[in-house]
């Protein structure tokens, strides 16, 4: 009896020291239930949509990959045989530097007839301009477009370079409306539309056209 007293006394000490009793704590426990489920709910639903993305970026990041290695082979193609035209002959050609192709840089490699391969920096101001050319021909052989503006392409071209560089126009407007930027005599006698500014007068200049018949050169 005496221990069975003592329990008890312990007990009730116990629940005293529990302090008042909050009647409400069971609804607050289940406010509180709801809350974490909704919240776990929206984890996983994040959880998900994480899974959802990264799987997205893995197809996208590999299709690039792919498309870019593609590409850029089929321009290092049309690069090639478009310099081999206007150098006629020697090689030219586009190495990537770095193994990820999303980030590698792309060097020029070009050797014009009679010389050794050299990077692009080496050669002369006309050599680089012919390259230059070459490789913007193979991007629009790729990637065809239908306006394509050049601002003096060829100013530092000799004639001979400058004969090859309007039969290559000649070619690429079949499909292309050039709009040539020039002060060669040359380049303006191959256009089909010539368009200037004319200063009749102090301070005072208009803008003139002319239509030419490249048949007839008038």
């Amino acid at each position: 009896a005496q221990s069975l007293r003592a329990k008890v006394l312990r007990l009730i000490s116990e629940i005293a020291g529990l302090g008042p009793v909050n009647h409400a704590a069971l609804e607050h426990l289940e406010a509180v239930r709801r809350t974490l489920e909704a919240t776990a709910r929206q984890v996983e639903d994040l959880e998900k949509g994480i899974e959802t993305l990264e799987a997205a970026i893995r197809k996208i990041d590999a299709e690039t990959r792919g498309r870019l290695r593609e590409t850029f082979e089929e321009v290092n193609g049309h690069f090639a045989e478009t310099f081999s035209e206007l150098f006629g002959g020697g090689v030219a050609s586009l190495v990537m530097s770095g193994d990820d192709v999303l980030n590698a840089g792309v060097e020029v490699k070009a050797q014009p007839p009679g010389k050794k391969l050299q990077n692009i920096n080496l050669m002369s101001g006309g050599e680089k301009t012919m390259t230059a050319i070459a490789l913007m021909f193979a991007v629009l052989k790729t990637k065809p477009t239908p306006f394509c503006i050049l601002d003096e392409v060829e100013a530092a071209l000799d004639d001979a370079n400058l004969s090859k560089l309007i039969g290559a126009l000649d070619v690429l407007r079949s499909d292309t409306q050039l709009l040539v930027i020039s002060h060669q005599r040359r380049t303006m006698e191959d256009a089909d539309v010539l368009y200037g500014v004319s200063m009749q007068a102090d301070g005072v200049s208009r803008v003139v056209s002319q239509k030419l018949d490249r048949e007839t050169g008038k």
